[in-house]
């Protein structure tokens, strides 16, 4: 980042610093006292268990220049310390107002249901060989993580791809002030936080604040595959363009084929036709791509160029990511699960699957009160495409093991851990067989994976 003084800053968050030199310099914000160094402005965050204020001596001591607090300094103390009344709010406040120095920057916001990470990254691949760009790294879309992912945005950067997720009501709006997005995109409208949002609708009402801040030149791209988005088109007051399969989209794809571990299609738009090959495989990363190649072609990039970008495309880590292992191969895609993501991962199973094709799928959180039905409704989808062999974790999965065996399914296990999963899982293994992983965060699927992997 851009150096800013401790009463920059200050001023710029509304605190009053009660101590320490007002002109020193900040080069970084942390809230992981782990991650402090020189120049860096602590966030000392009040969570459930921890407060965060109680790392603050050791944070000086590790070379930070000042820190945010929501109490006095203590006696003597010498460093720059700046009162605020909530030191989330004050990251935010910092954020917005250093991203307030790039006016000239093109900032794409990208949320959704699913698909943000992989979205965002595509999307960066598209710009990357006409544009000097920033992305989010990895997945920090929360409320602290895309603030802290501002401060990495430079003078030379001429765009940047922000990942913006939210899980309850209001947290957009937060969002959007800080990031103040001029672009965005809408994947999907889906079931993940459904425990929240109470209803679809609900959802795609809080997602649309990412447009808060549009202007008349803001546009907003849509998946117009999800009825819920499509709906948009047309009834807002700036632009919208739609993108996906079905041929009523503004950018559409034909003649969809796999190539290995990639994908060749065609995007059409406006009676244009063009063949683009990405590396990665299912219609929901063609889907993807359709963005990616609407947003670049709005900031004037090349198709070649484009095209040059997408190649560089690799999926985020735990999303989708395919492993040739000795005898087997393995999709990991345990990052994260909703029941549409889940559908999504089970199909690429089956289209990649040469040999036996076994899905490792844990509990999915945070449904509410239509988990079972929807946890039902991803084994019933299993059977119905022909995924072989089913191992369910967790008490919620069990209802997907239902789902399987009530379709069709003839190999259902049900696992109350992932150590229990594995077990099973090694005797189902066959050589040249396929093995998709895929849970919740909180299910740790990873371990599996990273258990497959030691064995070879």
């Amino acid at each position: 980042m851009q150096s800013m003084t401790v009463e920059e800053i200050a001023r710029a968050v509304g605190g009053k610093l009660i101590c320490g030199d007002p002109k020193a310099e900040i080069t970084n914000f942390q809230y992981d006292s782990r991650e402090v160094g020189e120049g860096s402005l602590f966030v000392p965050i009040k969570g459930e268990r921890v407060d965060g204020h109680k790392f603050i001596q050791q944070c000086f001591e590790s070379g930070a220049a000042a820190v945010f607090t929501e109490y006095d300094a203590p006696e003597g103390a010498d460093k720059p310390f700046i009162r605020v009344d909530d030191t989330r709010a004050a990251l935010q406040k910092a954020a917005a107002y250093y991203r307030s120095r790039f006016p000239k920057l093109d900032l794409i916001g990208v949320t959704g249901s699913v698909g943000k990470t992989s979205t965002k990254e595509m999307i960066a691949a598209a710009l990357s060989a006409g544009l000097n760009i920033m992305k989010t790294s990895g997945n920090k879309n929360s409320q602290i993580g895309m603030p802290l992912t501002l401060f990495d945005i430079l003078p030379e950067h001429q765009a940047a791809v922000i990942e913006m997720g939210v899980s309850e009501f209001g947290e957009m709006d937060r969002l959007c002030d800080v990031s103040c997005p001029d672009i965005a995109v809408m994947t999907n409208i889906g079931n993940a936080h459904i425990e929240n949002f109470k209803a679809r609708e609900n959802t795609r009402s809080e997602k649309l604040k990412i447009t808060n801040h549009f202007d008349e030149n803001g546009v907003l791209y849509l998946n117009g595959d999800d009825e819920l988005l499509r709906e948009l088109k047309g009834t807002l007051p700036f632009s919208t363009v739609t993108f996906g399969i079905g041929e009523d989209n503004d950018y559409y794809a034909k003649d969809i084929t796999a190539e290995g571990l990639g994908t060749v299609f065609t995007c059409v738009n406006d009676g244009r036709e063009t063949v683009f090959r990405i590396p990665a495989l299912g219609v929901h990363n063609v889907c993807n791509a359709l963005a990616a190649v609407a947003i670049a072609r709005q900031l004037g990039i090349s198709d070649a160029d484009i095209q040059a970008g997408l190649s560089t495309y690799k999926n985020a880590p735990m999303r989708q990511q395919i492993t040739q292992l000795e005898d087997i191969t393995l999709i990991d895609d345990s990052y994260n699960a909703s029941p549409e993501a889940t559908k999504v991962s089970l199909d690429v199973l089956k289209s990649i699957s040469k040999g036996r094709s076994i899905a490792v799928l844990a509990d999915m959180l945070e449904l509410g009160e239509q988990s079972a039905q929807l946890h039902y409704s991803v084994g019933q989808h299993l059977a119905q495409i022909g995924v072989d062999c089913l191992i369910a974790i967790g008490r919620l999965s069990e209802n997907t093991a239902r789902g399987a065996e009530e379709n069709g399914c003839n190999d259902v296990s049900t696992a109350a851990s992932n150590d229990e999963a594995f077990d099973i899982l090694k005797t189902k293994l066959t050589k040249g067989c396929t093995v998709l992983v895929k849970g919740s965060r909180g299910m740790h699927t990873d371990v599996i994976c990273s258990e497959l992997r030691a064995q070879g």
